[in-house]
């Protein structure tokens, strides 16, 4: 049996928030659907109208502009689609511009679905990184044409927490004369993020990154910009999403991002000291090490770090033996060998991405959590590097 339960996977998922779950329960009571008439529908349909409210009032959009929707995931498929609409027989007037341009470092829901797409005859231009993760602006600028369609650009990436400059990526597609789309999933609810100040057209969350339930999230269209439905066959979310609403998930993600309206500034600020905390430890106590990704520029609860001579996937399960869950730089995991992808954009080999975690912290942990981790890995990457013909013991 761990010691104790130490939970730093917190950009995988979080745990819910204790008022949400407190939301959930009485929430259960409001079974009606909300697109009913009766008074059980109509009272479910208030429910869902004030989360949304409450959520577009976060990130600075209008109500209308918000479309509830299964997962992020969906959301950034919605987005790209949209934009291929024409090629498939859809008469919905959308742009008929035809190229998107993303970056190497998305997450796979947008980097799939671009290779579908570019398989079906749409033109898709990919967009580097630096050895931080930060995106070639140079690049990107010279990379819009008057074909280009709409630019991806997520705001914050998962693996190593890399944040971009949302302002100055919107003024250069804008002045191109594209549309700029950003899956928003890591960054909404841990950094401020308004729509209208930034001038983005179209932005993805999820609500399980923010302490709200699996299963929802939101999609912000701004008015008058191209959009095509990508589930079809109901008037639900105006006609822009079909399928009965997800009422207690959408009632959760309200009340999540209440939440974060109260709380985020304090926790970025904490989860920031235990980042810093985590990293000094790190450094101070493990030799051959590396970190990944920008060291100002990040998410404030997101550490990822390479170890020389060893294997991510034995750091991780002998650190779950002690009751701490991190993720691993590689996808190994999900069944393939291959490094993570975000890793090697950044310029690291193969084989320092695959000794590579991330360690994502979140509103429950603590100081004695950052001495637990660094104890144990301590003795995990001693145990590991023995074990590794590619590391030269000192």
């Amino acid at each position: 049996m761990a010691e104790r339960k130490v939970y730093m996977d917190h950009n995988a998922t979080t745990p819910l928030h204790p008022e949400v779950k407190k939301t959930l329960l009485q929430a259960m009571e409001a079974y009606g659907n909300p697109s009913s008439m009766h008074s059980f529908g109509r009272e479910a349909k208030a429910l869902v109208e004030n989360a949304r409210e409450m959520i577009a009032s976060f990130i600075g959009a209008k109500p209308e502009e918000l479309i509830f929707v299964g997962s992020g995931s969906e959301a950034n498929n919605t987005v790209l689609n949209t934009i291929s609409c024409p090629s498939h027989g859809c008469e919905c007037p959308v742009n008929r511009k035809r190229e998107i341009i993303t970056t190497k470092i998305e997450h796979p829901c947008v980097l799939e679905t671009a290779a579908c797409l570019a398989q079906k005859g749409e033109e898709v231009k990919y967009i580097g990184v630096d050895k931080y993760g930060k995106i070639d602006l140079d690049q990107l600028e010279h990379a819009i044409s008057d074909a280009t369609a709409v630019v991806s650009v997520m705001a914050a990436n998962n693996e190593v927490g890399t944040i971009q400059d949302m302002k100055r990526i919107s003024e250069i597609v804008h002045q191109k004369g594209a549309l700029f789309h950003t899956d928003a999933v890591q960054l909404v609810g841990k950094l401020p993020m308004n729509v209208d100040d930034l001038k983005i057209d179209y932005l993805s969350f999820s609500g399980h990154k923010i302490y709200g339930p699996k299963g929802v999230g939101a999609l912000y269209v701004k008015k008058g910009v191209p959009f095509c439905p990508f589930i079809r066959g109901g008037h639900q979310e105006r006609g822009m999403r079909a399928g009965t609403e997800n009422t207690l998930g959408i009632i959760g993600l309200g009340k999540a991002v209440e939440m974060r309206k109260i709380e985020m500034k304090a926790e970025h600020d904490r989860l920031l000291g235990l980042k810093n905390l985590l990293r000094a430890g790190i450094e101070k106590r493990i030799p051959d090490v590396s970190f990944n990704g920008h060291p100002i520029d990040s998410l404030p609860g997101t550490l990822n770090a390479s170890f020389m001579g060893a294997e991510g996937e034995a750091i991780l399960l002998y650190l779950d033996l002690a009751g701490i869950a991190v993720s691993t730089g590689s996808a190994c995991a999900s069944g393939s060998l291959d490094p993570s992808h975000v890793l090697l954009a950044i310029g690291l080999e193969a084989e320092q991405a695959h000794g590579s975690i991330r360690m994502s912290m979140g509103r429950d942990n603590t100081r004695e959590d950052i001495d637990y981790v660094v104890d144990n890995l301590l003795e995990t990457i001693s145990r590991v590097r023995k074990m590794s013909s590619a590391y030269m013991h000192k």
